[in-house]
């Protein structure tokens, strides 16, 4: 099976077509080698593909016959992805949360609020302080 056709068999993308792009910048690799949208896949080989800032390591268990139900597919490929970069995707989107860049203008009502209610929480912040 074409490697476009088994990541879009196997739900890590939505359309083969996305699919095929993806194998076309580079962000797949097979056995260790950049892989072409055309490329032959067989049982126990070892796939890297580079999604949302994820290296996800696949070995592939058994070839499906088309789409899979998100059930059914741990029964295709074994996932060797380590832990550590689910958790660091987490801070990533942490730490973009409360980034403000300069120049960006006031803060909105809402920021505002949240700036508010952590000064009103530290120690050093008094009452009297606090408009409104």
């Amino acid at each position: 099976m074409r490697i476009d056709k088994l990541l879009w068999c196997l739900r890590y993308y939505k359309t083969r077509s996305i699919a095929t792009e993806a194998v076309k910048k580079g962000h797949i690799t097979v056995n260790g080698q950049v892989a072409k949208a055309s490329r032959e896949v067989f049982p126990t080989d070892k796939i890297t593909l580079r999604k949302d800032q994820i290296n996800y390591k696949l070995t592939i268990l058994d070839i499906p016959q088309n789409r899979l139900g998100a059930k059914l597919v741990d029964m295709y490929r074994k996932d060797e992805t380590p832990k550590e970069a689910f958790e660091h995707l987490e801070l990533l989107k942490l730490s973009k949360d409360h980034y403000r860049a300069n120049g960006t203008g006031r803060p909105t009502k809402k920021e505002r609020r949240d700036i508010d209610d952590y000064l009103w929480d530290n120690e050093d912040f008094d009452e009297t302080s606090k408009t409104e």
